[in-house]
């Protein structure tokens, strides 16, 4: 959603007019909350994290909307880097960047459809580098349980691409994470591979100016993949929706 989005009211009307069955939203801001509350939409939310931008502390919270009942949710807390780069410091100063001020959440929500349980989980892993968002990817997905079918949706910050790579380095990382740029997405696939999670969007860009595929829906062996897409309009966010749509078997 992006938590400076300026055009709520068309991001809203983007979700009541979808018709999707369940949808995975990041970055929410909380002046948005009791509007989504009124959707025809079972609803679960959590704290996605504490930050402050220039001029302002504000939370961002992860929001699960569906049309099934939600049985149960809770939060999977991912911890707060030891020390803040100077690069995000530099960027907060000059108001370009929020500063995280508390632990980053993952939500996990089990819903009853008429195929049976299923288990979704909505995360947003760290624009830091690469070690750390695969740690977070690792903490989030321990609740994951292979014979519950299961669907994985978020913003996962994989940068793969020459041009903004110097990140992973800035952020944190080594010299390798920023010059070998491919290999944080070859190492991920293989993690999603070992959960067998299948990425229906790999390969697309979901990001304009990371030119990469930033944004995931992935899907246990339960699903077959009927058609993926990334969607033109971005309605306030800096990411495109993406959207895919599934059979059991």
């Amino acid at each position: 959603m992006l938590y400076r989005n300026k055009r709520l009211e068309e991001a809203l009307e983007f979700v009541r007019e979808s018709g999707a069955d369940i949808f995975c939203l990041q970055e929410v801001p909380e002046t948005l909350l009791p509007r989504l509350k009124e959707l025809p939409y079972h609803f679960a939310a959590i704290k996605e994290v504490d930050f402050i931008a220039r001029g302002f502390s504000s939370t961002s919270y992860i929001v699960i909307l569906s049309r099934y009942p939600i049985t149960r949710h809770e939060s999977i807390a991912l911890p707060l880097p030891s020390r803040v780069p100077l690069l995000s410091r530099f960027f907060y100063a000059v108001g370009l960047w929020a500063l995280a001020r508390s632990e980053r959440h993952v939500c996990m929500a089990d819903l009853d459809t008429p195929a049976g349980p299923l288990r979704i989980f909505n995360l947003h892993l760290s624009l830091t580098h690469p070690k750390r968002r695969m740690r977070e990817l690792e903490l989030a997905l321990a609740a994951r349980d292979s014979t519950i079918p299961s669907i994985v949706c978020g913003d996962l910050n994989t940068l793969e691409k020459p041009h903004i790579n110097i990140l992973n380095w800035l952020l944190g990382g080594t010299a390798r994470d920023m010059l070998s740029w491919r290999r944080e997405r070859t190492h991920i696939e293989k993690r999603f591979a070992s959960y067998e999670l299948a990425n229906a969007l790999r390969g697309r860009r979901t990001h304009p100016l990371s030119r990469s595929q930033l944004d995931h829906i992935l899907t246990s062996p339960h699903f077959t993949i009927k058609n993926a897409h990334v969607l033109p309009g971005r309605y306030g966010s800096d990411h495109h929706p993406i959207r895919i749509e599934l059979a059991v078997h």
